[in-house]
């Protein structure tokens, strides 16, 4: 009973002598000095306001595909580039990877390079890049260290020193949430629970030759991802795996920021589900075939609205041959650009006909991380949109698709959600500050 008393006589004054002094006088108030919950609108983002809408066929399903049905789904606010990300963008991530096996080389060398203890002087183990100091590609010592990321002399062209694109892999971790989630998940340790990925980045730009037989796309393959004329074109060429790789990337590029300032993290970049884009595609209009509203292809001045095949055999009618610089065409009503036609576009979801009678009706979501060894079937993902060389029929808000996680496509590129963080905005607009 004595050691009892001493217990909570302790306790007492434990409270009286350390949790008075934060002011709170005892009550329950919740934890002070939370930093500000203000979430700045992203760069290049269009805000996207929660609702529900109807999911499914805006007109008849005369490709007798069988495979949606209309049904009313509930989404929570998001945010969606306003248009598809773009080769020069997707070349920063080029440039981060690039430079980050450059660094780690530099490394063994050059103490400048990275970091190898933390700010309590502990070892890290592996060191931590430093991106302070600049690259000296062209150094005299550096010139010898970086040699191994280039091409091997017998496999230059006209003996130019260039970077070999395979080495140029992007190596990640992420958690299996839904096997967390599972029964029993909360005793599986954790370790089990992260998956490793390596990836390698760089587009596949032999796609423009591989996807159409007996067609001069040369010059696209040799100029498409690098010359200054195409920076802000689609790029395309990324599989979904990459693409999903760009979006993790992206996310730890901005925490990384974030973190140094001492703000809070931000939502993950993701592929958007195919609800999210259909329902950001409609623009706010309930059952319209396309994003500008009209079961038209054309404006009233007799204009195509997007970049697709308009006429058999005729792919300049609509002022395009193969992709046009983003944004081009009129944004739909979210202020959303090539929603329809330029490129298809990627969802994070995994295909299945019936999904739409699976699947919830909140946040409907089906995804599928395939493994190598999974049958091809199991690596189908969705894909929206149309593209610069499909019909008008694809260009159809309501239009599924699909193609294989690992292949790559001249007609197929990618842009990225971020889920916004609560309820909506006020003025269902979006704020004016960004990051």
């Amino acid at each position: 009973m004595k050691r009892i008393f001493l217990v909570v006589l302790a306790a007492i004054l434990f409270s009286g002598c350390g949790w008075i002094g934060q002011g709170d006088r005892g009550h329950l108030v919740g934890v002070q000095n939370r930093p500000d919950a203000f979430y700045a609108d992203p760069p290049g983002m269009v805000f996207i306001p929660m609702g529900s809408f109807t999911m499914g066929p805006s007109d008849q399903d005369f490709a007798y595909s069988h495979n949606a049905v209309s049904r009313t789904v509930s989404l929570p606010a998001f945010y969606m580039d306003e248009t598809e990300i773009t080769n020069n963008q997707y070349r920063q991530f080029v440039h981060w990877v690039r430079d980050s096996l450059a660094r780690s080389l530099l490394a063994d060398f050059d103490d400048r390079y990275a970091f190898f203890e933390d700010e309590f002087g502990m070892p890290l183990d592996p060191p931590a890049l430093n991106w302070g100091p600049r690259i000296r590609w062209d150094g005299e010592d550096e010139r010898d260290i970086l040699s191994e990321l280039y091409l091997p002399e017998q496999e230059r062209f006209f003996r130019r020193r260039e970077i070999d694109t395979r080495r140029l892999n992007y190596r990640y971790f992420t958690v299996d949430l839904q096997r967390a989630a599972s029964p029993g998940g909360r005793d599986i340790p954790r370790s089990e629970l992260v998956r490793e990925h390596e990836v390698n980045i760089y587009p596949d730009t032999l796609a423009w030759i591989r996807d159409f037989t007996y067609s001069y796309n040369e010059p696209m393959t040799k100029q498409y991802f690098w010359h200054p004329t195409y920076d802000h074109y689609p790029v395309v060429g990324v599989s979904w795996v990459q693409a999903s790789a760009f979006n993790v990337w992206r996310t730890q590029y901005l925490n990384s920021y974030l973190s140094g300032r001492e703000r809070p993290f931000a939502m993950d970049f993701e592929l958007p589900s195919e609800a999210q884009w259909e329902y950001a595609a409609r623009g706010g209009r309930e059952l319209s075939p396309y994003p500008w509203g009209g079961p038209y292809l054309r404006n009233a001045q007799g204009c195509f609205l997007a970049n697709f095949k308009p006429l058999r055999g005729n792919y300049t009618d609509d002022g395009g041959l193969y992709t046009v610089i983003v944004g081009h065409y009129p944004p739909n009503d979210y202020g959303l650009y090539d929603m329809a036609g330029n490129v298809a576009e990627w969802t994070r979801n995994a295909y299945d006909e019936s999904f739409y009678i699976f699947g919830h009706d909140l946040s409907p979501d089906f995804q599928y991380d395939a493994n190598e060894d999974d049958p091809p079937s199991m690596k189908r993902k969705v894909v929206r949109g149309g593209s610069w060389k499909d019909l008008g029929y694809f260009l159809q808000v309501s239009t599924r698709a699909y193609e294989y996680q690992d292949t790559t496509k001249s007609y197929i590129g990618f842009r990225s959600v971020q889920t916004y963080p609560g309820r909506d905005r006020e003025d269902g607009r979006g704020a004016s500050n960004v990051y």
